[in-house]
């Protein structure tokens, strides 16, 4: 799979964040498609090819998920409990990226598989650094399972 076929789920709701997010990707040059579930409900959808998403049937998943925690609908937890739970996607890398201060919310994630847990930084320009230090580790320097395990 080459570079740019390599699809990131992001998982957030705050629009705001959202934002933020695509405009370091751009800012980093990753041009990777970068489809966004607004909760955690539609990020399921999304990933199993279920109601409004059913055409996604027998597309690429996702090479790499951000997962915010705090969502409407299905928390991030019941989002990673769900992709960890299914042989399809069981192996996507997952990064918990939340603003969320909670020692419990850490070791949660990592409990239930979460492959990484970043902390939102506030500022702008170490938000950007962030994403590009993300981008270049899980899509470049990372060694994915074969495709034939996450589909």
């Amino acid at each position: 799979m080459d570079q740019m076929s390599k699809i990131i789920l992001l998982v957030e709701d705050n629009p705001d964040d959202v934002k933020l997010t695509l405009r370091a990707f751009k800012r980093n040059n990753m041009l990777n498609p970068v489809v966004v579930a607004r909760d955690g409900v539609e990020a399921l959808d999304i990933m199993f090819a279920r109601g409004a998403y059913a055409e996604r049937a027998g597309k690429p998943l996702p090479a790499l998920i951000l997962l915010d925690l705090k969502l409407p609908k299905l928390d991030g937890l019941g989002v990673l409990r769900a992709v960890r739970g299914d042989e399809r996607t069981r192996l996507i890398p997952v990064v918990i990226l939340t603003s969320s201060k909670e020692e419990q919310d850490l070791v949660h994630s990592y409990s239930l598989g979460a492959n990484s847990y970043v902390r939102k930084p506030v500022d702008f320009g170490e938000f950007v650094e962030a994403v590009r230090v993300l981008g270049i580790y899980w899509l470049m320097t990372n060694q994915p399972p074969p495709e034939r395990h996450t589909a």
